[in-house]
């Protein structure tokens, strides 16, 4: 017989518990509820109580029939479809149940589909699933292959992004996008080709300058939305953006449609002018951000390469802003991989290996941006560094810490730089010189 769920009423006094978070996802199943019915159907089943004296058997029976009406209710619950993938997704964490539900290509098919579900706790749990496989390297392959088969994901994801105001389910469709991406190149530039659309009215001759691309608007819209919010999901999104900087298409997918370039740079400008790194804050906040704001500034970095190319790219007018920021990160870079003068013995083991996955991701901010502030020193004009000089984006302390960070890789740079500031300060490039010997300017 067909039965409706029915979930149990919340247990005597806890009303206001189930009230405040005791349900289970969005549905009024009490997880206080659920494991009390499940301990006591465990304490059942156990090899102690499996046999019972002839006195108690009419208590028994009764103790049965209340715990069959429970598990027909727990029976009801299953059939909720959010709890049914997110069981399928706490079991794949396990790496044997993950195969097995990766081989099976029905069970595949059903999960994808999930994926055009409107129902947000239902994407979220699919999200997590998909997550998890695609973390597993021994089936990433298969479901890599399988989303590959089904182009409509890749719509379905997009409106996620674009349109959904729940901050945990864009987090989790953006490390799912992330994971895709950073597995296969190939995927990747299909979803940046598939998102292309061409306007009717738009000769063919001129279709590959004004093609128009979906997946960066996407991608700018869940991360503004998770922006104040969750660090974790803007790091990712932000990732994503400097994966699809990796390829020619990515970058064109950018900077082409000029709205599009507008809108990612003014972002991302934001973000590290007026959020990330600031002034007032302790250099060791870099320690949270650094992730971030190396897949920011790799970003920003591939824009201004292409601004040449770009004419609405006038970002001259924001190299101050932009050198203020790079220094002072490469600064607190410094800072933070000071090593500490005491620590105790019996954990210098148990630090070690954080300490150097931090120090690993610190050199990688680093290079990138020593690589993004080159880029701009080699178009600093002689009004910009006059300007610098007043407005203090180029003290000395500042030039000191950038030549610091430069040489001897970008000695070019350097030197050309000096041979400006020799035009506007002779007494600070002359000191500048002198701290830095292996300058040869022609002054």
């Amino acid at each position: 017989m067909d039965r409706n769920p029915s979930p149990p009423p919340p247990p005597r006094d806890e009303d206001e518990e189930v009230a405040g978070g005791d349900c289970i996802g969005s549905t009024v199943y009490s997880k206080h509820w659920l494991f009390g019915v499940l301990s006591g159907l465990i304490q059942m089943v156990s090899p102690e109580n499996t046999k019972s004296s002839s006195d108690d058997e009419e208590q028994q029976m009764e103790l049965d029939e209340e715990m069959e009406n429970e598990i027909c209710r727990v029976w009801d619950m299953s059939m909720d479809e959010e709890i049914c993938v997110g069981i399928l997704g706490n079991m794949a964490c396990f790496q044997e149940i993950c195969v097995s539900i990766s081989s099976d290509k029905n069970l595949g098919q059903i999960l994808l589909q999930c994926l055009y579900d409107s129902d947000p706790p239902t994407l979220l749990e699919t999200s997590r699933l998909l997550l998890t496989c695609l973390s597993q390297t021994e089936v990433a392959s298969v479901w890599v292959e399988r989303i590959q088969e089904h182009p409509a994901i890749y719509d379905s994801i997009c409106f996620i992004m674009s349109s959904s105001t729940n901050v945990d389910l864009l987090v989790k469709v953006g490390e799912v996008v992330d994971k895709l991406f950073d597995l296969d190149e190939k995927l990747m530039l299909e979803w940046i080709r598939n998102g292309a659309v061409q306007p009717q009215d738009q000769p063919q001759e001129d279709s590959e300058e004004q093609r128009v691309f979906r997946i960066v608007p996407c991608v700018l819209e869940a991360a503004k939305q998770v922006r104040s919010e969750n660090l974790e999901g803007l790091d990712v999104y932000m990732h994503i953006l400097q994966l699809l900087t990796t390829v020619d298409d990515g970058i064109q997918a950018i900077v082409q449609c000029p709205d599009t370039g507008k809108d990612t740079w003014n972002l991302l400008f934001d973000l590290v002018c007026h959020e990330f790194c600031q002034s007032d804050d302790p250099p060791i906040i870099l320690q949270e951000q650094k992730t971030v704001l190396a897949s920011v500034f790799s970003v920003l970095s591939a824009i201004y390469a292409s601004q040449v190319e770009q004419k609405y790219l006038k970002v001259e007018k924001v190299d101050l802003s932009l050198i203020d920021s790079l220094i002072r990160v490469l600064q607190n870079v410094e800072h933070c991989q000071k090593k500490p003068v005491n620590s105790e013995s019996n954990t210098e083991e148990t630090k070690k290996s954080d300490l150097t996955q931090d120090d690993f991701h610190l050199e990688i901010l680093k290079d990138i941006s020593c690589e993004f502030l080159s880029n701009i020193f080699q178009v600093l004009t002689k009004e910009t560094v006059t300007k610098g000089l007043k407005e203090g984006q180029l003290s000395k302390q500042k030039c000191s810490c950038a030549f610091q960070n430069l040489l001897p890789f970008y000695s070019p740079v350097v030197e050309d730089f000096l041979k400006i500031l020799y035009e506007v300060d002779k007494t600070l490039a002359g000191d500048l010189e002198e701290s830095f010997p292996s300058l040869k300017v022609q002054t």
